[in-house]
């Protein structure tokens, strides 16, 4: 079964429509479902070691979804078995004084793969067409022009070297209330928990309208969306494992050609 063939993106994606309780990649088996993420972690580690060997180009996974969607486990999880010289995740959070100092995309480009890696963005320059939007600290026509900057942002990625996946972890408001709740009532969790969660809990509505606009107006053939349904952790986890494995196999990676003059060389 190919994830991409399930969540590839409407042309204008309506995320009430969506139900994130879907688990149409799971099995229902817990045993081989569990079977099957190692699997696909166990290629993508292959797959990734062959991207860093070849050191030619470079892969972006972009992590969006509101608080509580599942970033970090996401991360956590899809990357057990990678060697760690190859990856670089990334996490945005609010902007400093000196990169507010700057334009949006400025702190965002510095954190952009190298050849041979892969980079992970939990969040990512999304932020800045999503907060500022749902508190009007900006207004539509600035909107328009970071949807713009965007665009273009991504295809000068693509044009050097850079194939981007970008996956919206899709939750619904119930399951994010049972998440918040969770991590208030276990002490252990409390290190996770912001009560500016509940202030933005509070927009939801704004936050998926700004959402659905972004992803509509940035959603290319060059650096696509993929809406998940993330109300299940294992098939969140299953189906951003197919996304990224199905995008290495497609890149068609290989192992540097040996140098035919290494074949004479004794180690004394």
């Amino acid at each position: 079964m190919k994830a991409g063939k399930l969540f590839r993106t409407a042309e204008t994606p309506v995320l009430a429509d969506a139900d994130a309780a879907l688990t149409p990649l799971c099995s229902g088996d817990e045993r081989e479902d569990r079977h099957l993420g190692k699997s696909l972690h166990k290629e993508i580690a292959v797959l990734q070691e062959k991207l860093y060997a070849e050191h030619e180009r470079k892969v972006l996974l972009v992590l969006q979804g509101v608080d509580c969607a599942g970033k970090d486990g996401t991360v956590h999880r899809l990357f057990r078995k990678i060697n760690p010289m190859g990856l670089r995740p990334v996490r945005f959070d609010v902007p400093t004084s000196a990169e507010t100092a700057r334009d949006f995309l400025w702190r965002v480009h510095l954190q952009v793969p190298r050849k041979g890696e892969i980079a992970v963005f939990n969040r990512s320059h999304y932020e800045d067409v999503l907060h500022p939007v749902v508190y009007e600290r900006i207004d539509a026509l600035e909107a328009a022009r970071r949807h713009a900057q965007i665009r273009d942002f991504e295809r000068m990625l693509a044009e050097s070297g850079t194939t981007i996946v970008k996956v919206f972890l899709h939750i619904s408001k119930d399951e994010q209330r049972r998440r918040l709740q969770d991590r208030i009532d276990d002490p252990e969790k409390h290190w996770k928990f912001d009560p500016e969660d509940l202030k933005h809990r509070e927009q939801w509505s704004g936050y998926h309208r700004a959402y659905e606009k972004a992803i509509a107006e940035t959603d290319a053939p060059h650096a696509p969306w993929y809406i998940v349904p993330a109300d299940s952790k294992p098939h969140r986890d299953i189906a951003v494992a197919m996304l990224l494995a199905e995008t290495l196999r497609g890149m068609n990676l290989a192992f540097p050609a040996g140098d035919a003059k290494l074949a004479k060389i004794r180690v004394k």
